[in-house]
Parts: structure tokens; C-alpha cells; sequence
């Protein structure tokens, strides 16, 4: 009997060792060169949307600049893995869907780098996810262990399959995201001074 359970426990440490410590791949991203390096061009912004955590690995999370009336692919972040962005220095919203969307506003500005955390939430089906920033003295623990992807015409190819129910993310979650507390919308904010 004591066998059995040692055996037991074993079993199921190995599977969430597995669970959470698994590094996700998506079919719709490359690989980034190992020598490639990630920098602000100049007159840009650099933002680096990254998931460190291995939970929920077999979900992907896309990740979409909000425009005014489209919304631009920016990557899609699988478990371990980062995606870096360039974009014009001021005001800007960012959206990442799963079952739900969750939404960040940044504010950023040009020859600097910043760090968005892709961070999983339990989902009712699947996983959900939420953008949370990672202010000037933390991003270097969180970096660690994750792997640049680039997005390919596979990835483009998804957003424009998936734009409908996009757009309907984007349409409902929005409104509750925008009641929000603003507190909350605070934290859920990247600020200028949070660069690099």
C-alpha cells in the first residue's frame, strides 16, 4: 500500500511539473534566429509582449494593436516564448484574446524598450488572458527562460480567419474593461517612464 502511494504521488508530480513547466509552440510563429537582437529603432518604441509561465501551453494568445477602426496583428505568445513590437511613441491600446479579451493602455515613447506580461487566467473553457505591464526594476526576472518568435504569414492568416470573433471580443470586453475601477485601469497601464 505505502508503494501505491509513493507511485501515486510521483505520478502526479511528474504531470504538473509537466503542466507547468512545458514550453509552448505555435504553428503560426517562427522561431527568432538565436543571435537576433531586439532594440528600439530610432524615433520608435519597442514593446516585448512576453509569457513566462508554462501553464495552459497548448493555448495560444493573440495579441492585436487596438486601432480606431481595425486592429493590427502583433504576435501570438505561446508558453515561454515573446514577441517584440515596434511602434510609433504615444498613446496606444493593446488587446490579447483567449475565451475572453483583456485590454492595456500604453504610453510610450521613442528609443525605448517595454515589457508587457501575456498572464494566463483560468478560463471557463479555455484559458484567459490579461496584459499586465512590467514596471523599470522587474523585467529581467521575468524575461528569463522565454524565446523570441516572429510572426509569419500564417500568423497574419489567423487574425484575418479569426477577425469576426475578434471584433466581437474587442466589442464586449472593451465596455467592461473601460467600467473598470480607475485604479484598476492604472495598473493596467504602461507608463513612459516604465521603459527602458
Amino acid at each position: 500500500m505505502r508503494s501505491f502511494m509513493f507511485t501515486t504521488k510521483l505520478v502526479v508530480l511528474v504531470l504538473l511539473v509537466a503542466l507547468i513547466g512545458c514550453a509552448g509552440s505555435s504553428r503560426y510563429m517562427k522561431m527568432a534566429p538565436s543571435n537576433a537582437s531586439y532594440g528600439p529603432k530610432p524615433g520608435k518604441a519597442l514593446i516585448v509582449f512576453m509569457r513566462p509561465s508554462g501553464f495552459a501551453y497548448a493555448i495560444d494568445a493573440g495579441v492585436l494593436h487596438v486601432l480606431p477602426d481595425s486592429n493590427k496583428m502583433v504576435g501570438i505568445v505561446s508558453a515561454k516564448k515573446k514577441v517584440a513590437y515596434s511602434i510609433e511613441p504615444g498613446e496606444h491600446l493593446f488587446m490579447v484574446v483567449g475565451e475572453a479579451a483583456d485590454f492595456l493602455k500604453a504610453h510610450v515613447e521613442a528609443e525605448k524598450t517595454y515589457y508587457v506580461n501575456v498572464k494566463v487566467r483560468s478560463g471557463v473553457w479555455k484559458a484567459r488572458f490579461s496584459l499586465v505591464p512590467i514596471r523599470t526594476d522587474e523585467f529581467e526576472k521575468w524575461s528569463k527562460g522565454t524565446r523570441y518568435v516572429e510572426n509569419t504569414e500564417l500568423s497574419h492568416q489567423w487574425e484575418i480567419d479569426n477577425r469576426s470573433d475578434i471584433e466581437s471580443k474587442r466589442n464586449k470586453y472593451y465596455i467592461k474593461w473601460t467600467s473598470k475601477s480607475e485604479a484598476f485601469r492604472q495598473e493596467a497601464t504602461l507608463f513612459a517612464e516604465d521603459g527602458h
